[in-house]
């Protein structure tokens, strides 16, 4: 036998194993999402064509939370990378204890989603919990963090900031490590003000990694749901029912199988989109 034939050979039972774990997922999902399938309910699907897809673009309560997810995304992303790049600036022009630095910021993300959920939950407990403990004894009122629909959302935000701020962070640290020293000693030689080497050369050097850092954590966060399960259950009312949260609640709670389908199409159209002109926009960086 060649050697392509021994690759096609080898290569062959993972090929077919993903394609029956993604591709046929996402087809059937996509037939789902033309019917009015619902899993609880006796007897065969019916077509309803684009029945489904215009049911949900032009619903207000899907628009709700289309921005709920936006205003999620956008400050939990920007969030984290103002962090993790501060962060990760700080720890790069230090010589000694810096990998002990290193290791001590990832504990977070290290963790499962789950165990972040019932440990913050606990920590912003409006009675109970160790936040309303240190306002107290500051002298400031406590707040009821996740029962109030003006700090339920920020305090998501602030959790998912907690636990993913270090991996911008350490995206942003092998940036920065990365920048070549005789630009540096270029400039002290031209006696240039750290300003002026921080934004002429660390931050034009280190801004195209730091944007692929931001591609992976927005789609991330697009996705949201486990926090959101834990901490609050999309309340107050659903002021923190992200998109991922909604379709959860309409397959398994509405059991509204065709609808969750489109949802789930459209979630997954949303992110291509984005992700391309995004990627465009980062090729036409590095072209410049």
């Amino acid at each position: 036998m060649s050697d392509r034939g021994l690759a096609v050979v080898f290569t062959s039972p993972a090929l077919l194993l993903l394609l029956a774990m993604s591709v046929f997922p996402l087809l059937w999902a996509l037939y789902l999402s033309f019917t009015d399938y619902s899993a609880t309910r006796g007897g065969p699907a019916e077509f309803v064509g684009f029945g489904n897809y215009t049911a949900i673009l032009t619903s207000e309560q899907v628009h709700l939370r289309a921005l709920t997810t936006l205003i999620y995304v956008v400050g939990a992303v920007t969030l984290q990378t103002v962090l993790g790049f501060g962060i990760a600036y700080l720890i790069s022009r230090r010589t000694r204890g810096r990998g002990a630095l290193t290791t001590m910021f990832l504990v977070p993300m290290m963790l499962s989603p789950v165990v972040v959920g019932l440990f913050w939950r606990f920590m912003l407990d409006a009675q109970f919990g160790v936040v309303n403990s240190m306002l107290g004894s500051l002298g400031l009122g406590q707040v009821e963090w996740l029962t109030r629909q003006r700090t339920a959302l920020l305090s998501l935000i602030v959790v998912d900031t907690w636990q993913w701020t270090p991996f911008i962070m350490l995206i942003a640290l092998a940036g920065l490590s990365a920048v070549p020293k005789y630009l540096y000693e270029a400039a002290s030689i031209d006696r240039a003000s750290e300003w002026f080497r921080f934004r002429t050369i660390t931050l034009p050097l280190v801004w195209p990694l730091l944007l692929i850092a931001v591609m992976f954590r927005a789609i991330e966060a697009f996705r949201l749901f486990d926090l959101v399960y834990i901490l609050t259950n999309g309340g107050p009312g659903v002021s923190t029912e992200t998109m991922s949260f909604h379709i959860y609640k309409v397959a398994f709670l509405g059991f509204n199988t065709g609808t969750a389908s489109a949802y789930g199409i459209l979630m997954v159209l949303v992110v291509i989109v984005l992700t391309q002109l995004y990627l465009r926009y980062l090729n036409k960086l590095k072209e410049g």
